[in-house]
């Protein structure tokens, strides 16, 4: 059975219109947060912000390169929306800061983990056009930033891994 190349171009069409209504950048300015949380799949984190506002974290990407935060005021309207994964945010990470207000700046992390030795949680964020290079953030048994810097991304055969 053959399908119609008119047919065809319909349903191209559609799928991506569809996929234009899953990006958190296309949401505009003003939209309530429940439009926000049934178009966009459900958000990755949630936190209050300070006067009562919303603020909802959409993990995307390959290999969780980019996150959106979607601020929403305490009517619940989108007031503001970035790409969070990017060299100007990990520069405002600071030892003292707490894990919480770096979730709050990046979000979750690509990856997590636990360094024995040192009683510390690696957070590792990887970013887009950051090839093999990962924002490591070190945090301590009380949930303090210890250290924050750019590191080697192990997935991209660093120096201890093993042809």
């Amino acid at each position: 059975m053959q399908i119609p190349i008119r047919l065809c171009g319909a349903l191209l069409a559609l799928v991506l219109g569809g996929c234009a209504t899953l990006a958190p950048a296309s949401l505009p300015i003003g939209a309530p947060i429940a439009s926000a949380r049934a178009s966009l799949g459900g958000p990755t984190g949630e936190y209050v912000l300070p006067g009562g506002g919303t603020r909802l974290e959409f993990a995307r990407g390959s290999f969780g390169r980019q996150t959106w935060m979607l601020d929403f005021d305490p009517a619940g309207r989108l007031v503001d929306k970035n790409q969070v994964l990017t060299e100007a945010r990990f520069a405002e990470i600071v030892p003292g800061m707490t894990a919480t207000d770096v979730r709050m700046r990046l979000g979750r992390p690509a990856e997590s983990t636990y360094i024995g030795w040192q009683k510390l949680q690696l957070w590792s964020y990887r970013w887009w056009p950051g090839d093999c290079v990962v924002f490591q953030v070190s945090i301590d048994a009380a949930g303090r930033v210890t250290e924050a810097g750019m590191g080697t991304d192990l997935a991209c055969g660093g120096p201890n891994v093993k042809d």
